[in-house]
């Protein structure tokens, strides 16, 4: 048809796993005979898939499998899915920075990309010229980039810093020029992905709003996001990708409660082996997840003991320990993490073992919430499964006072004193 903007057709990408250079000859040399005497790799990170398992499996990853879907002219289009479910690979085919390994797609007009930080801009140039340069990339010629100029870093709001080469921007400032250049630079499709994630609370309002105008002018947005609630409000055609397949494609707030229902369908079981939500390229390294003695059930303004256990096969240095609560829409409530709080967990730990975290006074206010689970070391994700287990928080007694909440007041309570004098 004469207004699809976008024709992707039994789209394939596949990529070969493995490290193609460790950055020294030394370790090169050290992988390669590890490989030839079938050992495992002693320069693997953790958490990436080690030889043997290349070995009992596919070197191949097939992150993108006969998709194929139409966009329209004026369309904004939400796409979710959990993480490694292929949305990236698809926004990034589409944008011309890969190619797909099989199947076509057809573009018709010019497409302003925002997929990483930094994506597009040269680090030595300034930000001025940066803004030039993405526009002679979409075609437009010197007088069309100079008329948006004024507006593009209005938006942004760095022209202090529009002078200074971007390779000094923080990473907030990076997206703030970015995405500023292209939603102002006219594009026929504008791609976002999560990127916008980095920018504060202010700013990321800022960019949605512009993405609605950008849509009502008859320009077509694809937008990737973990935010639901943002999903939900912008777009009216939601794609769930799954496990590199598009699993639904229809009305936004329909596909996102589908997606966050099946999200929550965990097993009974405490244990983390082998838990569908794991995020895929990680290996196991969290085994065992409690909540209050195995009750799914917490309650407002009491204690709330989470205990996770871990099995390490090497040692990790400096773990950092991550818990995320989410309301039904998806939005983050409040993260904890175990470098944030007072601690006694060792610089290193090896082997297995378990962490209590405790607390003291649970915020929430009664409804239903999931968790999220993470691993880190300084720098570096190791282990991540998303929707972990849902709780359903409570009064402990329903005539805890004068308490009349609902859902319209929002999900912490804050504690507060009032106090009054006489003028």
């Amino acid at each position: 048809m004469s207004d699809v903007v976008i024709r992707v057709e039994n789209l394939c990408k596949e990529y070969r796993l493995g490290t193609i250079s460790h950055g020294t000859l030394y370790q090169d040399l050290q992988s390669g005979w590890a490989k030839l005497r079938r050992k495992e790799d002693p320069n693997a990170r953790i958490g990436s898939i080690n030889q043997e398992q290349l070995n009992n499996t596919s070197d191949r990853f097939c992150a993108l499998k006969d998709v194929t879907f139409d966009v329209r002219q004026g369309e904004v289009v939400g796409i979710i899915g959990r993480n490694g479910a292929g949305k990236s690979t698809l926004l990034k085919i589409i944008s011309r920075v890969t190619a797909p390994t099989k199947g076509t797609i057809k573009i018709k007009g010019r497409v302003a990309s925002l997929l990483e930080v930094g994506t597009g801009f040269h680090p030595e140039l300034t930000g001025r010229e940066n803004i030039f340069l993405n526009g002679a990339i979409l075609g437009m010629h010197k007088g069309e980039i100079e008329q948006k100029f004024d507006e593009i870093v209005a938006f942004s709001e760095i022209d202090k810093f529009i002078d200074t080469p971007v390779k000094r921007y923080s990473s907030g400032m990076y997206v703030r020029l970015a995405f500023a250049v292209a939603a102002h630079l006219e594009p026929e499709i504008l791609v976002v992905d999560e990127v916008l994630a980095v920018g504060d609370a202010q700013f990321q309002k800022k960019c949605l709003g512009k993405m609605g105008e950008v849509a009502k002018e008859g320009r077509t947005v694809l937008f990737v996001s973990h935010n639901m609630a943002a999903i939900t409000s912008l777009c009216s055609r939601v794609i769930l990708i799954e496990e590199g397949k598009l699993k639904r494609d229809g009305k936004g707030s329909s596909i996102v409660s589908e997606y966050l229902s099946v999200s929550r369908s965990i097993p009974k079981s405490n244990s983390l082996i082998n838990h569908p939500n794991r995020t895929k390229g990680y290996r196991e390294l969290l085994t065992f997840f409690l909540i209050d003695n195995d009750k799914p059930v917490a309650y407002f303004g009491e204690p709330l003991v989470i205990k996770i256990g871990y099995n390490f096969p090497d040692i990790i240095a400096v773990p950092q320990f991550v818990i995320s609560f989410h309301n039904l829409s998806g939005m983050k409530v409040f993260t904890i993490i175990s470098d944030y709080q007072t601690n006694d967990i060792p610089a290193s730990l090896h082997g297995k073992g378990e962490i209590t975290c405790r607390i003291l006074c649970l915020p929430l206010m009664p409804g239903d919430y999931f968790i999220n689970l993470q691993l880190w070391q300084p720098g570096q994700k190791l282990d991540e499964i998303e929707n972990v287990t849902e709780i359903q928080v409570e009064w402990v007694n329903r005539n805890i006072g004068q308490f009349n909440w609902d859902s319209g007041m929002g999900v912490i309570y804050v504690d507060a004193d009032w106090h009054w004098r006489r003028e």
